[in-house]
């Protein structure tokens, strides 16, 4: 059976404001959590970004100062899972000094606005575990530490398989993120949108045609 996860699968509470829309909120990060919703472990606002094609760069270092001496102004330096991360959205090219470059995800398919906004979040899932249905303002971009990964949408399912395994979807589309294999997924999330726009909101008017169901084990699939 599916686990229906009381928070959304990237974010950690949610408000309903309607009977079919609500606007999502997100718990800040504390502890690290054996398994949990995901929380909101920072939130970064950009007058502007870089014209190029945009990626976002997962780097690690051995230390916060080392970390925020390689930072620019498109970083946000984070603490999690163990590692000292370094967020950055850039072009693909771009490499911080120093460091382990992890991953670059992207592009980012960002609509115009006179703000952005980043939003990075951090959860544990179980394998089957998942969350009720939303959507995003902007794109969002996952890279999973452990575990797999499967995503949802109208337009069909995305699969992520092992640690490293990283997704990426559009703004808009409705859609439904589980944990699938038999491993805790451990994982990151980007949402990078109009930081006048909600970044996540609830709906209820999609239903899923179970295609992440179907990449569970056969003792936890329906």
């Amino acid at each position: 059976m599916r686990k229906l996860f009381w928070g959304l699968a990237l974010l950690g509470s949610a408000t309903l404001v309607s009977p079919a829309w609500g606007q999502a909120t997100t718990r800040p990060c504390s502890v690290e959590e054996s398994v949990g919703p995901a929380c909101l472990l920072a939130r970064q606002e950009f007058s502007s970004l870089p014209s190029k094609s945009l990626y976002w760069h997962l780097d690690q270092f051995a230390s916060k100062e080392a970390a925020q001496a390689a930072a620019i102004s498109t970083s946000t330096v984070i603490d999690a899972f163990g590692s000292i991360w370094l967020f950055t959205i850039e072009r693909r090219s771009w490499r911080p000094k120093n460091g382990k470059h992890i991953s670059d995800i992207g592009p980012l398919p960002v609509q115009p606005a006179s703000t952005y906004a980043a939003e990075y979040l951090r959860s544990v899932f179980s394998p089957g575990m998942t969350a009720p249905l939303h959507v995003h303002s902007g794109p969002e971009a996952f890279y999973a530490v452990s575990g797999d990964t499967c995503l949802e949408t109208p337009e069909g399912v995305q699969l992520g398989r092992g640690p490293g395994n990283s997704l990426l979807i559009k703004g808009g589309p409705p859609m439904l993120l589980m944990a699938v294999g038999k491993e805790r997924r451990r994982g990151f999330a980007l949402i990078l949108h109009d930081a006048h726009q909600p970044p996540t909101t609830l709906t209820h008017d999609w239903h899923p045609q179970g295609l992440c169901e179907r990449q569970l084990p056969g003792d936890q699939a329906k």
